[in-house]
């Protein structure tokens, strides 16, 4: 079996793919060379990205080589796939700083050198276009027809949202990336969410077109939950990947609280267990579910942040719930989430008021889940819950179980 046989045979079996351009073209390349871009729009990628950058992985594990492509150029047009407005236009200062913290999302994932993964930005080649000769020599092969017909584009129109020029030139500069990384690099692969399909096709089409190559597009499903919600996002926002963003426990606690009907498939995309201990888990029901629930949690929590942060997690998770007062024994409040750990302390009444609850916040005297909550404007989230709730304590003895209203 190739190295392009076995990633595709290993990608299959867990459930990254949705949709490739020619699998057995694809299959019978040998070793390949494939990209996934990340437009550097925040200061950190969060788990909504988490499903490429896993496939990246995988790619680079059964002996392939990944290219993680940093949009330094394409962020500063924005890409308008399913969304209905243009996205705020970033100044160079800020885009470099994004792409900054981007890139220590990848440190624990893909290893990079001469031999290993790459990490490009295609600001390198993109600022550098002369625009007449880009029309030229790479617009001609567009059809403007077939570009109103792509879901990025049609979907806008369709919703009568005006599209700027800029963004519909988007599609143009994700191609020739393709492109570009493909004279660069050998690269044959493009890779992404299924919303990247059309751009993905039509890169691939400008590759064989202007440099006479084989080149394939693959894309990973539309990932929700059972309950129907994107995956990544909660009450309390996106779930980031780095440590400054979110720490190693509420990371661990994210994945705590995933739906039952979510675990098995979750297990064989975000953790590396092998797939009959996963069938064995995603098999469980009832009250053991939990514990593939953690197992899921740790597994996950260990790839992004290490093995040691995410026993931690576990153990502060095993002594927030699992010691002390049973759980229906304490008192709870049901509120909607996310809310101020202040508002929540008083609403409760377990200060006489907000201004005690910040008091207590500066003196250490308030916990969340055993941890100190040491920022007055402290949230709890959704991330935060476990066995869908949140523990607060001030000192040792007052406790108190929240709840997501409804």
């Amino acid at each position: 079996m190739t190295a392009t046989q076995d990633f595709l045979h290993i990608a299959r079996e867990r459930g990254f793919i949705h949709q490739v351009t020619d699998a057995e073209g694809l299959a019978a390349s040998g070793r390949v060379s494939a990209y996934v871009g990340f437009d550097c729009t925040a200061d950190s990628l969060h788990v909504g990205h988490l499903l490429s950058i896993m496939l990246l992985r995988l790619l680079q594990r059964t002996g392939n080589r990944p290219v993680a492509l940093m949009g330094g150029g394409t962020t500063k047009i924005g890409d308008p796939s399913f969304r209905d407005d243009a996205r705020p236009l970033l100044d160079d200062a800020q885009i470099e700083a994004n792409q900054a913290g981007i890139r220590k999302s990848f440190d624990s994932f893909l290893d990079f050198g001469p031999e290993a993964g790459i990490m490009l930005d295609n600001a390198e080649w993109l600022d550098e276009l002369r625009y007449i000769p880009f029309l030229r020599e790479v617009g001609r092969h567009f059809s403007v027809n077939r570009m109103l017909t792509m879901d990025s584009v049609r979907l806008r129109l369709d919703r009568d949202q005006p599209l700027s020029f800029l963004e519909f030139n988007y599609m143009l500069l994700q191609s020739y990336d393709f492109l570009e990384l493909h004279r660069r690099l050998g690269v044959t692969l493009q890779m992404g969410g299924s919303d990247q399909w059309g751009n993905i096709i039509m890169g691939a089409d400008l590759v064989r077109r202007m440099a006479g190559a084989e080149a394939f597009g693959l894309t990973t499903p539309l990932l929700t939950t059972a309950s129907g919600t994107k995956m990544g996002k909660t009450a309390g926002g996106a779930v980031w990947l780095n440590p400054d963003r979110l720490a190693p426990y509420g990371y661990w606690q994210f994945w705590r609280n995933a739906e039952d009907a979510d675990v098995g498939r979750f297990l064989g995309l975000f953790t590396e267990l092998p797939m009959e201990e996963i069938r064995r888990l995603g098999a469980l029901q009832g009250s053991e579910v939990n514990e593939a629930k953690k197992i899921l949690a740790t597994e996950a929590t260990a790839l992004l942040h290490g093995r040691d942060a995410a026993a931690a997690a576990a153990e502060t998770a095993r002594r927030a719930f699992e010691q002390g007062e049973a759980a229906d024994t304490l008192p709870s409040h049901a509120t909607a989430l996310p809310a101020a750990v202040v508002d929540i302390l008083a609403e409760a009444k377990l200060v006489a008021s907000k201004s005690e609850a910040r008091r207590l916040i500066k003196q250490n005297g308030v916990r969340l889940n055993d941890a100190p909550v040491g920022d007055e404007a402290a949230q709890v989230t959704l991330t935060d819950l476990h066995d869908g709730a949140a523990k607060l304590s001030l000192g040792r003895k007052r406790h108190l179980l929240v709840r997501p209203l409804g």
